[in-house]
């Protein structure tokens, strides 16, 4: 009796388990895999959104080859993707300072202090920094313009000829093409992401204490602890926020579609594959070409994901 008694309530357990999982799994099967398989779907069909399509095979695939617009803003796409990976540097070393602050209180003020900004709506910040890069009232300008670099800026460019700043003349951050890129690139600095350095501190704190004890007698410096204990021992952590990095860098196109619009700005030098797909779907009407796009994307998110997993690896 008394070994029957928890294998009935096991049963009664999985049974309340299943009760729970199996609307999870058709919740995901509605709302996630049915709507990336009408893509894959349509993007064989010349697809306008309506309930008209027409078959045209692997065009819309071939359009893709010879749209330059599209090859274009994957190029742009790489640019900020690099320095994408050039801000994770302000995180990882923010958690290793709050790592090695002595004081508990201290850390766990601290890691207040980086996790308020996530309270503030990420739409308020997208609007934020549309008025940071005003020509006229931006924070920007007027930074440049009381510290005297805007000065600096104009002499290095007439001796380099850029023809981008000049004299008694504000610059038009959003509105001129040759200063869309470094705007992008610019927007969230310093570049400190609460759940990247909530991360990294996470990988930190499991470091043991004898291995910085056993540093500390070797008479291993601050630089030399950072290279050969702390990076490569939060490189999981890294190898995480990359992935990441890769989807939302690729898949991306609210902060370009807020700042500059659906063209990706003057001469359309904003543009990059999100944006130019949510372009052609909600603007242009071609929703099957958008589905091409989309899985074309898809392919380069999945060959970047496989190639930052074979390449960060952990050598504990």
């Amino acid at each position: 009796m008394n070994n029957a008694s928890p294998r009935n309530r096991s049963r009664r357990l999985d049974a309340a388990l299943y009760l729970f999982v199996l609307p999870a799994l058709v919740a995901v099967a509605v709302f996630c895999y049915a709507p990336a398989i009408s893509a894959v779907y349509h993007s064989f069909f010349r697809w306008s959104g309506s309930s008209e399509t027409q078959f045209i095979g692997l065009d819309n695939f071939r359009r893709l080859l010879g749209d330059s617009v599209l090859w274009q803003s994957f190029l742009t796409l790489a640019i900020l993707a690099a320095a994408n990976v050039f801000k994770l540097i302000p995180s990882i070393a923010l958690a290793v300072l709050i790592h090695r602050v002595k004081s508990e209180r201290l850390q766990y003020f601290y890691r207040v202090l980086v996790v308020l900004p996530m309270m503030v709506p990420s739409l308020v910040v997208l609007f934020v920094w549309k008025g940071f890069f005003d020509t006229n009232s931006g924070a920007l300008n007027s930074f440049l313009e009381s510290s005297g670099l805007m000065n600096l800026l104009c002499h290095i460019d007439t001796f380099l000829g850029w023809s981008i700043f000049k004299m008694g003349q504000s610059p038009a951050w959003l509105g001129q093409p040759d200063l869309i890129i470094p705007s992008l690139i610019l927007w969230g600095f310093p570049w400190i992401g609460a759940v990247g350095v909530l991360m990294y501190l996470a990988g930190l704190q499991s470091i043991g204490t004898e291995v910085y004890e056993a540093a500390d007698i070797d008479g291993v410096n601050g630089w030399q602890k950072f290279f050969h204990i702390e990076l490569p021992l939060i490189l999981t952590q890294v190898r995480v926020t990359l992935t990441l990095l890769i989807i939302g860098t690729l898949q991306g196109f609210g902060l370009p579609l807020l700042l500059l619009g659906e063209n990706g700005g003057p001469a359309g030098r904003g543009m990059i594959p999100g944006l130019w797909m949510y372009n052609k779907a909600f603007f242009a009407g071609e929703f099957g070409y958008a589905c091409a796009i989309g899985i074309l994307i898809f392919a380069v998110i999945l060959l970047l994901t496989t190639i930052n997993n074979r390449f960060v690896r952990v050598k504990k």
